[in-house]
């Protein structure tokens, strides 16, 4: 299913990519209080309101594979379709940590 220049996984498929690929990005896009209490191993952290002027400084290949994801899946949409608008070719966006059942760094 992809709309708006990225395409939206379910969390499995997300698992799946994590344990297959060598080359890819899980991207938070959460709050760094959020990430501090609770990530995905692994995950670096842009808040979603940042995306637009940090991505392109931290994100160096626009045709990595980057797999995005927030707290309920509203704002990794928004990233994710903001980090297609900047010319991400290959962004995967899994909704949120809330559904996430593989394991998490925590506080």
């Amino acid at each position: 299913n992809t709309s708006n220049g990225y395409e939206q996984i379910t969390p499995d498929e997300a698992k799946m990519l994590m344990d297959s690929e060598d080359d890819f990005i899980i991207l938070d896009v959460r709050t760094k209080e959020e990430y501090d209490i609770e990530h995905i191993n692994n995950a670096i952290l842009i808040p979603d309101f940042e995306i637009m002027e940090k991505a392109g400084s931290i994100l160096m290949d626009k045709d990595q594979l980057i797999l995005v994801y927030c707290r309920s899946g509203r704002r990794s949409k928004n990233a994710a379709s903001t980090l297609a608008t900047l010319g991400y070719t290959n962004v995967k966006e899994f909704g949120g940590i809330i559904d996430w059942k593989y394991g998490t760094i925590t506080k």
